[in-house]
């Protein structure tokens, strides 16, 4: 099957969130299984440039043409990937935000890579079905039902849209489809208009074939007014259409096995080298690391309310009264940011940050600490949970979404289980918990030992979650063949 997928981000070209990961990994996994896959990007100022394919292709957007190149990057394990390189939209320090703002010409920047998308494939092969990704990309299937519905072969292109966090949704004015070219009919209750805006997101939701999450509870969560922004109605009508796919790690990547970033390798057979890794971690982060019994909390996130950063403000000074070390990495919500430094600053010996994205800081922070929090409000699905599992780095977690579906609660009794979860939203509830795995921690070594090889044995390699896609992509150009 010919698979193209349009996508804001993917590794190791350009990467914010989880979002990445993926769309650097199913492409690949599905190509060797024997798919010709293709990836759809905006060539930003951090990508190398590529190899020009394509040197002028104009684009549309209302009454204003835009003459962009096409540029091929290099190969990713047999997986062609296409740049959209036009300076006056992506050559800019973020990708999409500016100093904690969204650009103003969000709404133009991506509807020209999804326009951009179309209009290069019109001139090669037309592919089987167009796979996109969150907001950024969600008009794609918007414009083949409306100003491509007359092509004669793309016009009839299926469309499968993943929803990574229903929480970011492209919001604009309403002359904002008079900017971007889109007919005014869409700005109504049953395609764009949400609440006397337009939303990108939902014209992905309403237009899209089929409609994926990237995780079964999530799938099940986001038809909820509590977990739906919004758009938990729009969901729910189309119920029979949404499913769930968790996502998947690549274990190329995340081994610690053979992580070039680790101070040292280490397997669930030869643990002991992971204590080199909790010095060289220590180290890294200026913590004093001559004590190695001490445990050590780790945390790799955006600093946001989305990922439970309030619940850490509301505990964080009891939290230090207790035997650990905390290293924190990331970037985000400026007060979230500010916070994290004055605790650094106040407890110098026991906290530190760096606000940053870092992945080699990454890499070890997964290889060095004990445990891994991530204590969401709520989570699609979650990768560095999956990772710690690897890393023998036990994960504390809040029981939602892909947290929920991947981490199962450790009973003592039956040595069963692979983690600590906590369901009520509370800073007590997350106390109570990180405090039952340090319990375990300091009291129960052998125990410890199992739980972590329990993680260790865990397998979400990316082939369980293709084979669900491939089945999907077949149902989906089916039913399209049938119309």
């Amino acid at each position: 099957m010919r698979i193209l997928f349009v996508a804001p981000e993917c590794l190791p070209f350009s990467k914010t969130g989880g979002l990445a990961d993926v769309v650097g990994a199913l492409p690949r996994v599905l190509a060797a299984r024997g798919h010709e896959a293709t990836v759809f990007l905006p060539r930003y100022r951090r990508t190398q440039p590529g190899t020009v394919v394509l040197p002028r292709l104009v684009i549309p957007l209302g009454p204003q043409l835009h003459p962009v190149a096409i540029q091929q990057g290099p190969t990713l394990g047999g997986v062609r990937v296409l740049l959209v390189d036009y300076p006056l939209y992506f050559d800019r320090d973020g990708l999409y935000v500016d100093g904690g703002t969204d650009y103003p010409d969000n709404a133009e920047r991506f509807t020209l890579l999804c326009r951009a998308a179309l209009e290069f494939v019109k001139q090669e092969a037309v592919p089987d079905l167009i796979h996109c990704h969150d907001w950024q990309s969600a008009l794609v299937p918007v414009l083949l039902k409306t100003l491509y519905a007359d092509e004669p072969r793309l016009g009839r292109v299926p469309t499968v849209f993943t929803v990574h966090n229903l929480g970011y949704q492209g919001f604009f004015l309403p002359d904002v489809l008079d900017r971007i070219g889109l007919p005014g009919r869409l700005f109504s209750v049953d395609a764009l208009e949400f609440y006397g805006r337009v939303n990108f997101l939902k014209g992905g939701l309403v237009f899209a074939d089929f409609v994926t999450t990237v995780s079964k509870g999530y799938a099940e969560e986001i038809q909820t007014p509590e977990y739906g922004h919004g758009l938990d109605g729009v969901i729910r009508a189309r119920r029979a259409t949404v499913t769930g796919i968790v996502n998947g790690v690549d274990y190329t990547e995340w081994n610690p096995e053979a992580d070039k970033f680790l101070a040292a390798n280490y397997s669930v057979e030869k643990l002991d080298a992971k204590l080199v890794c909790k010095k060289d971690l220590l180290q890294q982060f200026k913590l004093p690391a001559d004590d190695l019994t001490t445990p050590v909390i780790g945390m790799v996130s955006r600093f946001a309310t989305q990922k439970g950063f309030d619940l850490i403000a509301e505990v964080a000074g009891t939290l230090m009264e207790d035997e650990l070390k905390i290293v924190a990495l990331g970037t985000g919500e400026p007060h979230y940011e500010e916070l994290f430094r004055q605790l650094a600053q106040r407890f110098p010996q026991k906290m530190a940050v760096r606000v940053a994205y870092d992945n080699t800081l990454a890499h070890k922070i997964e290889g060095g600490s004990d445990i891994f929090l991530m204590p969401s409000r709520y989570e699609p699905c979650g990768l560095n949970q999956i990772y710690s599992l690897r890393y023998g780095t036990v994960p504390v977690v809040r029981a939602t979404g892909g947290l929920d579906d991947t981490i199962e609660p450790f009973d003592p009794s039956t040595g069963q289980g692979t983690g600590f979860k906590f369901t009520p939203y509370s800073g007590t509830a997350l106390l109570d918990c990180l405090r039952q795995a340090l319990d375990l921690y300091h009291g129960h070594p052998r125990a410890w030992q199992r739980l972590m090889r329990n993680g260790m044995h865990k397998d979400f390699s990316w082939n369980h979650s293709a084979a669900e896609y491939e089945q999907l992509y077949e149902r989906v150009v089916k039913s399209a063949q049938r119309k």
